[in-house]
């Protein structure tokens, strides 16, 4: 199956360098110059990642982030020049997948989208049983039910949204209550790439801060998701 890529950057340049090595993977490239165009484009035909730039004109890179994913959770790839901490930290935060940095290598871009398409892809093609019927499978711990089928949160009834690395980062700490992951353990599980410390601690704690958000009565004083120190975290048992 063909997979169509949006790449929305106001330098021209750029995105026809990366439509030249994604192209040759077997990507259908779309390109749009600013986030306003890239809008359109959702609205009108079915896309399966988005490269996006954070400094762009009429609506800029955050604003379109923070747009999709009021609606869809297709994977987002930012790919900026900006490198501040706080940039990377406020792009997670508003739901991107993964930060690259500019100047950047091609082939990693290429390697960085397989990896989310495959993980996306697992997502809607899980295994169901002999006569078709899709098998149910939850984790629970508290008032918290993790529902592996729908890929969904629910707390009180109430049905959470998550993004799919915060699926899977409490995929794998629902999956074993009490149990302390360590950041490299968390980050080569959700993220499926090598672990090699400081930027990606930074994108692992500022998910786990989301996630807190999301399931916590109080995410100053988190019921479920511990902190570790110099460790790593936990989901409590409840």
């Amino acid at each position: 199956m063909t997979r169509n890529i949006l790449i929305v950057d106001d330098q021209p340049e750029i995105a026809e360098l990366l439509k030249l090595y994604l192209e040759k993977e077997g990507f259908q490239i779309v390109e749009a110059y600013d986030g306003s165009q890239a809008i359109e484009i959702l609205h009108k035909q079915q896309i399966d990642l988005l490269l996006v730039d954070l400094m762009m004109p009429i609506i800029d890179g955050y604003q379109l982030i923070k747009k999709v994913r009021e609606t869809l959770e297709l994977p987002i790839i930012i790919i900026s020049a900006k490198n501040e901490d706080y940039d990377k930290i406020l792009g997670l935060g508003l739901g991107a997948d993964d930060f690259v940095q500019k100047p950047f290598n091609p082939l990693e871009v290429v390697a960085r989208v397989q990896a989310l398409l495959r993980r996306s892809y697992n997502y809607k093609n899980q295994k169901t049983n002999e006569n078709d019927v899709s098998i149910s499978r939850k984790k629970m711990v508290g008032e918290l039910i993790l529902d592996e089928d729908t890929f969904s949160i629910i707390r009180n009834n109430d049905v959470i949204a998550l993004t799919k690395i915060e699926f899977n980062i409490l995929e794998l700490l629902m999956d074993k209550p009490g149990r302390v992951f360590t950041k490299q353990q968390i980050f080569e599980a959700a993220w499926n790439d090598y672990y090699i410390g400081g930027e990606e601690d930074n994108t692992i704690n500022v998910h786990i801060s989301k996630i807190r958000e999301k399931i916590e009565e109080n995410p100053k004083n988190p019921k479920y998701i511990k902190t570790i120190r110099g460790l790593g975290y936990k989901v409590e048992r409840n």
